[in-house]
């Protein structure tokens, strides 16, 4: 699947997610551990916002994408 070669995307917005056992997408429950790739950063979350707000953090802290 590609968006094709106008669409290029940077590593800095790169980020590996794991789920655990315990994630249970049925009922909307998804834990585990993500990863920003490019600076190797790396949290556990046990809900989908703790995830989301790291993701936030890495995206919008000045000086995180360039510390690479």
């Amino acid at each position: 699947m590609s968006d094709g070669p106008q669409s290029e995307l940077p590593v800095g917005g790169a980020f590996v997610l794991q789920f655990g056992a315990e994630t249970d997408p049925h009922r909307g429950r998804f834990v585990g551990r993500v990863e920003h790739v490019a600076s190797g950063r790396s949290v556990r979350f046990a809900t989908t916002e703790g995830a989301l707000a790291f993701m936030t953090w890495i995206l919008t802290t000045p000086g995180l994408l360039e510390e690479q």
